[in-house]
């Protein structure tokens, strides 16, 4: 997986954590539901993206920011559903 430059962009009750290379975006978007839940929306990642492990870094960016602030996910996209599923690790931020 490559060393990804990923920001948290937050505008009301809605956020994503996004990579920017080249021009174009991959995301990961959620909701916010109370200060110590977020729904797991969305995750996006375009053709030039695919192969490079964007997506799981993004999931993964998800985790490490749920356990530093306190917060559970519930993974509504199937993508971060599915790399829950792959990571019993990630166990104790998800909410389901």
């Amino acid at each position: 997986m490559a060393d990804f430059v990923i920001e948290k962009e937050i505008s009301g009750s809605k956020g994503r954590y996004v990579i920017r290379t080249d021009g174009e975006e991959a995301e990961l978007t959620f909701s916010i539901t109370t200060p110590t839940l977020i729904i797991a929306d969305h995750t996006g990642v375009p053709d030039s993206f695919r192969g490079t492990g964007a997506g799981l870094a993004l999931v993964t960016h998800l985790v490490q920011d749920a356990r530093e602030n306190g917060f559970k996910v519930m993974p509504l996209c199937p993508f971060v559903n599915a790399m829950r599923k792959r990571h019993p690790e990630w166990a104790d931020v998800f909410s389901v």
